[in-house]
């Protein structure tokens, strides 16, 4: 088994249901690609999306999930009430949720063992910022995040890890193409160690990601797709980077 390439969207607080329409003409434009294609919508629009591309390939996800079945816990969404309208992935640990929500490696750890029980896939975020970078600190965060987020029975079958260098995500700066390497080599190395099938488990890229700069990405050693914001919200823009992911 090797990984199983993977082309995600996330549309974040961005996107109506005539929005939909662009998932749409992504499915008509590409209705057999060699990679799977997520889009992550708003929750509101969740169902909706799974309704209008069934059978059509793509699959649908969430943004994040709460790490409980259910309860007292207004505003958020059960990894269950997900799977129920239709997704079969959440990403969970986003730099944006991290940081806008406090959210802790240990707190996305107990989301990814809760989605992993409603029968989803976790994408799980791990990135650091600018200071981290620039003090040479990248790997040794990075490391640390994948060993606190990853929960216990992850596999490569319900678990994907995503890395998105906090100061790449929307600024159209990206990382060069030794950096990636360097971070998704630790990974891959890490995994290895920790989970017996972890050679096989998918991952993405994001940061900045559009179709100028998808295949350099792509021919990455262990880059095997992308998660990819701006850029997915429109089919013109993410169909590019669907079909790069599938030549590579």
């Amino acid at each position: 088994m090797a990984p199983r390439k993977l082309a995600a969207g996330n549309w974040k607080m961005n996107g109506t249901l005539a929005a939909l329409a662009e998932v749409e003409a992504l499915a008509e434009a590409h209705p057999a690609p060699s990679c799977d294609v997520l889009i992550c919508p708003p929750a509101i629009l969740i169902h909706a999306l799974s309704t209008r591309i069934a059978g059509r390939g793509i699959k649908v996800g969430g943004q994040d999930c709460h790490a409980k079945a259910s309860g007292a816990h207004t505003g958020d969404l059960a990894a269950e009430q997900l799977a129920d309208v239709g997704a079969s992935h959440v990403i969970l640990g986003h730099s944006e949720r991290r940081a806008d929500h406090g959210e802790t490696s240990g707190a996305v750890a107990a989301k990814a063992r809760a989605a992993h029980e409603a029968g989803l896939v976790a994408i799980i975020c791990l990135g650091e910022t600018e200071a981290e970078r620039d003090a040479g600190q990248t790997l040794d965060v990075i490391a640390g995040q994948l060993a606190a987020s990853l929960p216990e029975g992850a596999t490569a079958a319900n678990t994907v890890i995503a890395y998105e260098p906090v100061w790449a995500i929307g600024t159209g700066r990206t990382p060069s193409t030794e950096q990636i390497a360097e971070v998704h080599a630790l990974l891959r190395a890490d995994l290895s160690k920790t989970l017996t099938d972890g050679a096989d488990v998918a991952l993405l890229y994001g940061g900045s990601v559009k179709p100028s700069n998808a295949a350099e990405i792509f021919a990455i050693p262990h880059v095997n797709g992308a998660l990819v914001g701006g850029a997915s919200l429109k089919a013109a823009d993410f169909g590019p980077i669907v079909a790069a992911l599938s030549a590579a």
